[in-house]
């Protein structure tokens, strides 16, 4: 166990994580260009998508698949309820809206990340769990937005959400529109889809992991210096804000982690639902709800 530990944290994708945010704390002009970030970004969806559609094109879609993607699904919409009753005071209304469905909502780079180092393992994993990520990131965002909607000081403008551009942003935004189409690509396709563009599906994953780490690496350096910044009325609560992004994961964690064993999944699948439990959405979450707050 140790041992493992110890290789995941010298492993090369997270170096480069590290290397990106050193390079921002020694002020030196490492910079990906935004254009070139944004197709890491696509790459890495289009490949994870397509290889979990071959997988799913492999695997038995039995009950058991049903009702792990319906359980991930309620974990999606009930993790930003108990979140947000707990923040609102503390955060006011939309920041605790905001952040309650970012931690409801999941995050395809970490999913990304739980998949390579389960393959750098031996472990096996099954497609339908990608999927069950793509699923994961709409129903926290609707959550979300309702709690909003409900309890914003303006009662006037209750109910006068843009429901039609929310509701597109959150089912049919970027990466979950690219996420389920490879993947249905992968379905369809199968094993002999795979044949024909594994040296482009399989081969550059890693490396493309590595720059899209350092790329990421870059900015959350970039962004530490917002931790102090106003919301209009004033600072926000670091320490609420630091303890909830330590206990929230945890929490999160332990819940899709049980509902997994209850479900009795593969050890491989049992982490990535896990994983799933306590990552949170930096990307989806962010426009939708800029959008759906009226901060478009």
């Amino acid at each position: 166990m140790t041992s493992a530990f110890l290789a995941n944290l010298s492993s090369p994708p997270l170096l480069f994580f590290f290397l990106g945010m050193v390079a921002v704390f020694v002020r030196s002009d490492l910079d990906i260009p935004g254009q070139i970030a944004r197709f890491l970004s696509l790459y890495l969806l289009f490949a994870i998508g397509f290889k979990g559609g071959v997988a799913l094109a492999t695997a038995s879609l039995g009950p058991a698949v049903w009702l792990t993607l319906g359980a991930a699904i309620a974990l999606s919409a009930l993790v930003p309820i108990y979140s947000f009753f707990l923040l609102r005071k503390r955060l006011g209304v939309a920041n605790a809206a905001a952040v309650a469905a970012t931690y409801g909502s999941v995050s395809a780079v970490t999913f990304i990340t739980g998949t390579s180092y389960l393959d750098a393992q031996g472990i096996e994993w099954n497609g339908y769990l990608v999927a069950a990520m793509a699923l994961m990131e709409s129903p926290a965002i609707i959550v979300g937005m309702l709690l909003f909607s409900r309890f914003r000081n303006d009662a006037d403008k209750r109910g006068k959400l843009r429901w039609g551009p929310l509701l597109h942003e959150a089912s049919l935004n970027g990466s979950v529109f690219l996420i389920l189409g490879s993947m249905l690509i992968g379905y369809i396709t199968g094993p002999q889809g795979m044949e024909q563009i594994s040296a482009v599906v399989t081969a550059p994953f890693l490396g493309v992991l590595c720059l899209f780490l350092l790329d990421m690496g870059i900015v959350a350096a970039r962004r530490l210096k917002d931790l102090g910044e106003t919301d209009g009325s004033g600072k926000l609560p670091l320490a609420l804000m630091a303890t909830a992004s330590l206990v929230f994961p945890l929490v999160n964690a332990a819940a899709a982690l049980a509902v997994g064993v209850a479900l009795n999944l593969s050890e491989g699948d049992l982490v990535l639902l896990t994983v799933l439990g306590a990552s949170a959405s930096y990307i989806a979450v962010p426009a939708a709800l800029r959008l759906g707050q009226g901060k478009a």
